[in-house]
């Protein structure tokens, strides 16, 4: 009979099983150490632009449904994920026709890049337009319904965090959010008016950033998620800067725009969805003529809690 090679160190253990487990609680008990625990490799957030989904879901001939933007595959990730707390997905809604979700999601953001429509949610109904944002709760059936022209939305959510714990989402009247929505020429407002005061060199970048009277205290739209429609002008750079949260963007407006991402130029494309990886240098440019803006979802609030968000500029 062979016998197995001892390990040459603790870090080649394998999982250690009791030794002598009297119940199926003890028999379930798994053991590692300070050289085997700690050596998880895991895959990068890989730094990607997703440019054909919106191009799928623009196209006429497109039925009414999701397109994911999954980078799961090069995360290793069993569940779609655009990051490993995010999922974002382009919704196509073919004219006269209606699209339901019941995101497994604490919520979800919305963006309305075409086409006009109504989402309905319990008792409430909102109708909206190209431009605006809504946020949803997650665990509660919302049915969305193009009118006369087809309708695309962008929709984000945290599907991925609730996965990796196989967690449920939270039943109605329990979510952190309600249905909130933000029309576009609100949005417009509140940006000129942060427009109209001077600003400090010092801040990251000119956003809006989004939330509501449940999240107020947090300054988030959920309590792990934040949502910032940021603004560039002609000509400008958001200098260099690195934190630990990853960014999931939505590119709406900007031609002759780009990031750079750890010294990697990646150039945007019209409604193309970008991930900044995190404790990445990023920067981004508008060599352009107009103002860009992209709308901005990171998970955040997972880090202002843990008191962990690590923001910090950085000198090229």
């Amino acid at each position: 009979m062979a016998t197995m090679e001892r390990p040459k160190t603790m870090s080649d253990l394998p999982a250690q099983h009791a030794s002598s487990p009297a119940t199926k609680a003890e028999e379930r008990a798994r053991f590692f150490n300070s050289g085997n625990a700690f050596n998880i490799k895991l895959p990068d957030v890989p730094n990607a632009v997703f440019a054909d989904e919106p191009k799928r879901a623009l196209d006429p001939a497109t039925p009414t449904g999701f397109i994911n933007c999954d980078a799961s595959a090069q995360m290793q990730c069993a569940f779609a994920a655009t990051s490993p707390f995010l999922l974002a997905r382009y919704a196509r809604i073919n004219a006269g026709e209606q699209l339901s979700e019941t995101p497994k999601a604490s919520g979800v953001v919305h963006y309305v890049i075409e086409g006009t429509g109504t989402t309905q949610m319990g008792a409430e109904t909102i109708a909206w337009k190209p431009g605006d944002v809504f946020v949803a709760p997650g665990g509660i059936e919302m049915t969305h319904a193009a009118a006369d022209a087809a309708a695309v939305l962008w929709v984000c959510g945290n599907e991925p965090q609730l996965n990796f714990e196989n967690l449920e989402a939270p039943t109605e009247g329990n979510a952190p959010t309600n249905l909130v929505h933000y029309t576009q020429a609100e949005i417009d407002n509140q940006i000129d008016h942060i427009y109209s005061f001077p600003r400090d060199p010092k801040e990251p970048g000119l956003a809006l950033v989004f939330s509501s009277d449940k999240q107020q205290d947090g300054r988030n739209v959920l309590p792990t998620l934040t949502l910032a429609m940021n603004t560039l002008l002609a000509g400008a750079v958001q200098r260099p800067h690195r934190h630990n949260s990853v960014a999931v963007s939505l590119v709406i407006q900007g031609d002759k725009c780009f990031s750079k991402i750890d010294g990697v130029q990646k150039d945007w494309a019209p409604w193309a969805t970008t991930i900044t990886p995190p404790v990445s240098v990023h920067s981004h440019h508008n060599e352009g003529d107009e103002r860009a803006m992209f709308l901005i979802v990171q998970d955040g609030g997972l880090f202002y809690h843990a008191r962990a968000m690590g923001f910090e500029f950085v000198e090229d």
